[in-house]
């Protein structure tokens, strides 16, 4: 592969819902332009893009894959993204490091979840974004259909550049209203359009110039003195108002059966913008903010977007240059982590081949193996040019589960491999949760769990068994409350004796325990011990098993013995008497509450809030948003657990929800009587 200077470089990410067909159009693109000499099926698992050994299995796209297209001296880096909802953090990943977006919408299937959130996520960007109408030759396609629904969700204007010619079983080609031609098959050569498309054309033609005509000021003018405007005009016009984002412009095809490829290609070169007039782009040095262009002269800033492993070749790096360029063999500064990384082979991304590059010019993705430190989010460059690209910001995890090895060796490394898995996806965490003794894996849905899964099998030899993970539920008291306890025992030589008077009460703040001993009853010295038999007991809890917190402790009273007494006794009493007080303290279970945003079609508005009903929710508010409903509530933890699949099942899929922790809030007294009753006999079952 040739080197590539920053103007012939476009970074275009291919977004849409699952199965409207971004990975045939990246497999058709390819083809064409003869990087293949076959065009792969995704049912056979042969396309270049989805080469890992899960996506083959699944037939679905679960990584986003670089697949670099050459085409007239300029070399348009397609990465191609994940379509199903779980795997939104590799979308999320792209968006970052593209200045460009094509958003698929299959012809038939329609305007579907994953659509939406493609749109919305590019639009959070601020890139300049197509639309493709795609699949225009399967049964019931329907293009005017298409765009008036997408027009539905869009504040941007959708400006069709292309009319079909034909639908469904007679799509044959497509009518470049720009040019005012139409093209056969994939699209080389250009005939006249026919007679019947005539009129559609001419009227689409206009509110093209109209569109362009508001990209500048020159062009306004000779827009209102000509009423008309050159190819060229128009294509500086449609440039402009498409970066602004002030219009979408929308596109047709037939992935599969290579139908408006050419157009297509030749649509991202001249209206996607090159690196260059990208940006500038924003960056922080030294916490001051500012602005970089891409250009080989400038400082070296390089993004790192994505990280994997692979157990041939090990952690692989995948990266953005912003700024100045980067050589095989050389040494650059990671920022984040403040270390020096030497750079091996850089290589150019396609699919699974790496092609070895001596230089990497600003703009171009590229890839580098074996890197020690750097992960996900990092900034490469200059030491002496301390300058950090911000981080992508992903969604909040919404689905858990409770992992724990299979076998002793599985135990050693568990915990390594969890954290490499989520270096790699950034959706993806893993945390000790204390309240519980478990070790919860958090991502965005059961299959992108099941996923990572298989991936610690069958990449890092790590076998999991994986559960329903335990609330984390807190105990605390309503009330005041008395404790005494009197540890005796006697062996045949020293005893042990201790006594303590305890009182418990309501706090708002973190534990505290005071010394309301008068009199000298019992040693001051003895405190230590008391403190630290009540916090033994504060950790594994007293009514269910669950950490206790809001509690204040007064020791008010005890006896000592001038033998017998030791810390040990006054340990053991006091864990004891602290016990005893805490269940005369009226003592109760609270449980994380979390504030839940829900996003659905409107239809399926009454299925939702019916279901929120059986889950002790509290609706906060309702809305409209581009023709979907937005229910806002408050929701226990425990009600959340496999909320993402049931959502998915009442809404058919095209229902979204985010989450975050909120507050704790008592559990009700008869839960929290069967929450007791569980954990008895969980201690039952033990013994």
């Amino acid at each position: 592969m040739k080197e590539y200077k920053t103007e012939s470089i476009r970074n275009i990410t291919f977004a849409s819902h699952s199965g409207a067909g971004k990975t045939m159009l990246a497999e058709a693109l390819l083809y064409y332009s003869g990087a293949i000499n076959r065009m792969g099926k995704i049912e056979d698992g042969s396309t270049i893009s989805d080469f890992d050994e899960e996506e083959q299995r699944r037939s679905i796209s679960i990584y986003t894959s670089v697949l670099p297209v050459e085409y007239n001296d300029f070399k348009i880096n397609i990465l191609d993204t994940p379509g199903y909802t779980d795997f939104l953090g590799e979308e999320i990943s792209a968006l970052r490091v593209s200045d460009g977006a094509v958003i698929l919408v299959d012809a038939v299937a329609g305007i579907e979840v994953g659509t939406e959130l493609a749109w919305n996520y590019s639009e959070e960007k601020n890139i300049p974004r197509f639309v493709l109408i795609n699949k225009m030759d399967r049964e019931n396609a329907n293009f005017k259909k298409m765009v008036d629904a997408f027009q539905e969700i869009s504040d941007v204007r959708l400006l069709p550049l292309q009319l079909p010619w034909g639908e469904q079983a007679d799509f044959k080609g497509v009518i470049d209203l720009v040019n005012m031609k139409a093209h056969k098959g994939v699209g080389t050569e250009s005939v006249e359009i026919p007679s019947d498309l005539k009129s559609a054309a001419e009227e689409a033609h206009a509110a093209i110039i109209e569109a362009a005509a508001e990209g500048a000021d020159d062009l306004m003018e000779k827009f209102f003195e000509e009423g008309s405007l050159s190819p060229d005009e128009i294509l500086r016009g449609l440039k402009s108002v498409i970066n602004q984002g002030t219009f979408a412009p929308v596109f047709v095809a037939s992935a599969t059966n290579q139908i408006g490829l050419v157009p297509l290609l030749k649509a991202f070169i001249n209206l996607f913008p090159s690196p260059l007039e990208a940006g500038p782009y924003k960056a922080l040095n030294k916490d001051k903010e500012i602005e970089i262009n891409s250009s080989d002269s400038g400082p070296l800033v390089a993004y790192v977007w994505k990280t994997t492993a692979d157990p041939f070749v090990g952690k692989q790096t995948y990266f953005r240059v912003y700024s100045g360029v980067i050589n095989s063999d050389s040494r650059v500064w990671n920022h984040d982590k403040g270390v020096e990384e030497r750079l091996g082979t850089v290589s150019i991304p396609r699919g699974k081949e790496n092609i070895p590059v001596k230089t990497v010019h600003a703009g171009d993705i590229a890839i580098v193996p074996k890197l020690s430190e750097t992960v996900t989010g990092n900034t490469l460059g200059d030491k002496s040019t301390p300058i950090i690209l911000p981080s992508a910001k992903y969604p909040n995890a919404l689905y858990r589960v409770a992992v724990s090895p299979k076998t002793q060796a599985d135990s050693a490394k568990i915990s390594t491999v969890l954290t490499r898995l989520c270096e790699e996806d950034m959706t993806l965490s893993w945390s000790m949760e204390s309240s519980t003794r478990q070790t919860v894996l958090q991502g965005m849905g059961d299959q992108h769990i099941e996923v990572a899964v298989r991936r610690a099998s069958s990449k890092f030899q790590l076998n999991i068994n994986t559960n329903e993970p335990k609330v984390a539920y807190k105990e605390t008291i309503t009330k005041d409350g008395v404790g005494v306890y009197r540890h005796k025992k006697q062996t045949g030589g020293a005893g042990q004796f201790g006594e303590v008077h305890l009182k418990t009460l309501p706090s708002d703040g973190e534990f505290e325990m005071t010394w309301d001993v008068f009199g000298g009853a019992i040693s001051q010295s003895y405190f230590t011990s008391i403190q630290k038999g009540i916090l033994s007991t504060m950790k594994d809890g007293i009514i269910a098993g669950y950490p206790v917190y809001g509690v204040r402790v007064s020791v008010f009273d005890g006896k000592e013995h001038a033998v017998d007494s030791k810390p040990v006794a006054f340990e053991i009493a006091g864990r004891e008497a602290f016990k005893i007080a805490f269940q005369d303290a009226g003592p109760v279970l609270m449980e994380p509450i979390m504030n839940v945003k829900i996003t659905v079609p409107e239809n399926n508005m009454g299925d939702i809030l019916g279901d929120l009903n059986t889950r002790r929710a509290r609706v906060q508010g309702m809305d409209t948003d581009k023709g979907r409903s937005v229910v806002t509530a408050q929701v226990p933890m425990a009600e959340l657990l496999r909320y993402t699949t049931q959502l998915r099942s009442l809404t058919g899929g095209r229902g979204i929800f985010d989450m975050e922790f909120d507050h704790f809030e008592r559990v009700p007294t008869h839960l929290q009587q069967e929450i007791i009753n569980a954990h008895k006999r969980e201690l039952e079952e033990k013994e």
